[in-house]
């Protein structure tokens, strides 16, 4: 009787007390069901600086693939960017390769020349400037001569002992306008004339330059040329074959080459007198750079 009354105090109470409030709706999206693992998974690579910790959860399954990056060109250490930050990556930045610097000129060594010969450059580049500034010339500069007479001396004289190349038998002491003269002479007049005959021209033989003297060495005739450094007495020319052929005999046996040579001279120089001139010049050219209002006298 007792037990029964128990069962039923406990029925009413149960009935009288207030109901359970129900649960409230989800505020989140219930969460997929994870695909089941194949039987031999492949191992997922393992996550790069930067990325958050991979999920427990995740595990067995591979991440996305990263597109490829764009080469870079190393950095030279001492430009090389500074240290990446923890948890990130820092990229090169893509720069053009520097121009290559211009280097000094490198020096370009001589070309050997045996001995005796002389190289290209050597044979095209203009001889040196000699006495009075001509080239070809060679002498020194003399001190000035006093005249022993009025109307002599040699104010600004040279002494020459070859023209051109070529010998002289005694040197021309005269003034710088007489030895530009008688060098175009040479080139010119002389040389050509002679041409190859005997192998060249090996000396050119000189009779007088400076003297202080009169006309012809006739007492009281004016002043000669030769007085003043301005004239030159050529009397022929000797071959390399050691042939000589002057103005004495020359004229005779030799005529197209004297009468050249002296043809030539005229109007390079103010005075040419020659061997049909008198008898004075029988046996040289007389040369001198005075000039004449009616023209050179050339005879």
């Amino acid at each position: 009787m007792r037990g029964g009354r128990g069962a039923l105090a406990a029925l009413l109470l149960a009935c009288c007390l207030p109901l359970p409030a129900l649960a409230e709706a989800p505020t989140t999206s219930p969460r997929p069901l994870l695909r089941p693992v194949s039987a031999t998974p492949e191992a997922a690579p393992a996550p790069e600086a930067g990325m958050l910790p991979s999920d427990p959860a995740l595990a067995g399954f591979r991440p996305p693939m990263r597109p490829a990056t764009l080469a870079v060109a190393p950095v030279p250490p001492e430009a090389a960017a500074p240290e990446a930050p923890p948890g990130g990556v820092l990229l090169a930045a893509i720069r053009p390769l520097p121009r290559p610097e211009r280097g000094a000129p490198q020096a370009v060594e001589p070309v050997a020349v045996a001995p005796g010969k002389r190289s290209k450059a050597q044979k095209t580049a203009p001889a040196p400037a000699g006495i009075c500034g001509l080239r070809g010339v060679t002498g020194r500069k003399i001190a000035a001569i006093p005249g022993k007479v009025r109307g002599c001396g040699l104010e600004d004289g040279v002494e020459v002992t070859s023209v051109s190349g070529y010998a002289l038998s005694q040197p021309i002491t005269a003034d710088c306008e007489t030895v530009a003269a008688f060098q175009r002479w040479l080139e010119r007049g002389i040389v050509p004339a002679v041409g190859k005959r005997g192998g060249g021209i090996r000396r050119v033989e000189i009779a007088a330059s400076y003297s202080c003297r009169p006309r012809n060495n006739v007492r009281g005739a004016k002043i000669s040329e030769h007085g003043r450094g301005r004239a030159v007495d050529f009397a022929g020319v000797t071959l390399k074959n050691g042939e000589v052929i002057d103005v004495l005999s020359g004229w005779k046996r030799q005529p197209k080459i004297l009468t050249s040579i002296h043809r030539s001279a005229c109007g390079t120089f103010g005075t040419v007198p020659g061997p049909k001139s008198d008898r004075y010049h029988q046996n040289h050219i007389h040369v001198d750079v005075a000039r004449y209002r009616g023209g050179p006298y050339c005879r």
